[in-house]
């Protein structure tokens, strides 16, 4: 969806943005309250720095940072007829049509936060790396960052140059893959359990039977029946 016709206050912030770091941003599609901006990996650092240090912005707080994998981006989820556009799908652009991503399978996405001046700022950066993909960290910009960062190498896989401990976060140690990734297995590939004659913990392949996810009927629900709507 794009903005038509951003906020007042929206446009002062990106004007303000924009004088600050000409030629290094570029404008992304958001909603008219919203502002997001597309950086390019190797001025990723650089602009952080910028919005972080300069008075008329100050975005002092990192709120968070996510992964993103385009792989499948804005194709339906379920494969049935009835079901794509009303609620089973995933990627919907309920502004128009769908598009398939282009490019750069994996991105990270970061949101900021100017206590001072009451703003808010998403970036979004893209790994050029199609399978192994790599971005600067920025911990040494906003500390907080580190654990963000830890989980979106253990979900997703990307790796942030010059983090200082970049481990699993939420999966075990022995934990093979990253779960986030839309070709990781639902089911995923080992399942763990005691072994009372080991007398410890012991990995195996899944042993889960295979099943597909999608609804199997699909029916009208007469309760929605525009006929049936009170009249006014």
């Amino acid at each position: 969806m794009t903005a038509t016709s951003p906020t007042p206050r929206i446009a002062a912030l990106a004007a303000a943005i924009e004088a600050r770091l000409p030629d290094l941003l570029q404008r992304a599609p958001s909603l008219d309250d919203e502002l997001c901006y597309e950086v390019q990996p190797e001025k990723l650092k650089e602009v952080c720095l910028a919005l972080r240090d300069t008075p008329e912005l100050k975005f002092e707080i990192l709120i968070d940072v996510a992964g993103i994998d385009y792989l499948d981006y804005a194709t339906t989820e379920w494969k049935t007829y009835s079901a794509t556009a009303s609620g089973f799908s995933r990627g919907v652009n309920r502004g128009g049509a769908r598009v398939p991503h282009d490019g750069a399978r994996f991105a990270v996405a970061y949101h900021l936060l100017s206590i001072t001046h009451n703003h808010r700022l998403r970036l979004r950066s893209r790994c050029l790396d199609l399978e192994d993909p790599v971005i600067d960290s920025i911990v040494d910009i906003w500390p907080g960052a580190n654990w963000f960062e830890r989980e979106a190498f253990d979900l997703f896989g990307i790796l942030f140059t010059g983090h200082p401990d970049l481990r699993r976060i939420l999966t075990d140690y022995g934990f093979i893959g990253h779960p986030f990734r839309k070709d990781f297995p639902l089911i995923g590939n080992v399942e763990v359990r005691y072994d009372a004659d080991k007398q410890r913990v012991v990995y195996e392949p899944v042993s889960i039977e295979m099943r597909t996810l999608v609804p199997k009927v699909i029916r009208d629900d007469n309760r929605y029946d525009p006929a049936l709507k009170t009249q006014k």
